[in-house]
């Protein structure tokens, strides 16, 4: 696999995931402590022109918090996925260096990898918050596991990353990549009443 289908692969099964959440669902929680479904979207929302400034290598300010109860959100978030696939689908995305939002550069295979965890981490918070499932290639889910392994102990230096949660390792790609950054792959909306 390319680098430059790495984006557009991980998004798809999210885009998927957006039809599947209704307007009663906003206020339920996700495997991502800070956020409910509603600050997950924002935050989605929110990071997208960011993360799709940097594949351009031009600065874009975060975009502005939504107001998920008026106008169409999903669509709103699905052309940003689009967006950003298109942005991540040219190669010189991938090369050189850019930046998030903010004045450190960053090598971009190392920003573009954190683009493609974001959206399978998130992804996968979202479909479990609404109780619904979500798959993603096996190819796309090694990479993203090494991507997030590397970086994972800054991660949680920075915040990002709750603590590891240790997961047996023949255990799926994906439930290693969840305990990677702090989340229980068993968790369900139930259990986080």
């Amino acid at each position: 696999m390319s680098e430059n289908e790495r984006v557009a692969r991980a998004a798809e099964p999210l885009s998927k995931i957006l039809r599947t959440i209704t307007s009663d669902r906003l206020a339920d929680p996700t495997p991502c402590a800070d956020f409910d479904v509603r600050a997950l979207l924002n935050h989605l929302l929110h990071w997208g022109p960011s993360l799709i400034g940097a594949a351009r290598k031009g600065e874009i300010a975060p975009g502005p918090e939504v107001d998920l109860t008026t106008g169409d959100w999903a669509a709103a978030l699905d052309t940003q996925l689009t967006d950003l696939a298109a942005a991540w689908g040219r190669p010189d995305a991938w090369q050189g260096v850019t930046r998030m939002g903010g004045p450190m550069e960053l090598p971009a295979p190392l920003v573009g990898g954190m683009v493609v965890g974001e959206l399978i981490v998130h992804g996968w918070d979202l479909a479990r918050a609404v109780g619904t499932t979500v798959h993603w290639d096996d190819d796309l889910l090694r990479e993203t596991y090494n991507d997030t392994a590397a970086t994972a102990e800054q991660g949680r230096e920075l915040g990002i990353y709750g603590p590891e949660i240790p997961i047996d390792t023949g255990a799926p790609l994906l439930d290693r990549i969840l305990g990677l950054t702090g989340r229980n792959p068993a968790w369900t909306c139930s259990s986080a009443l």
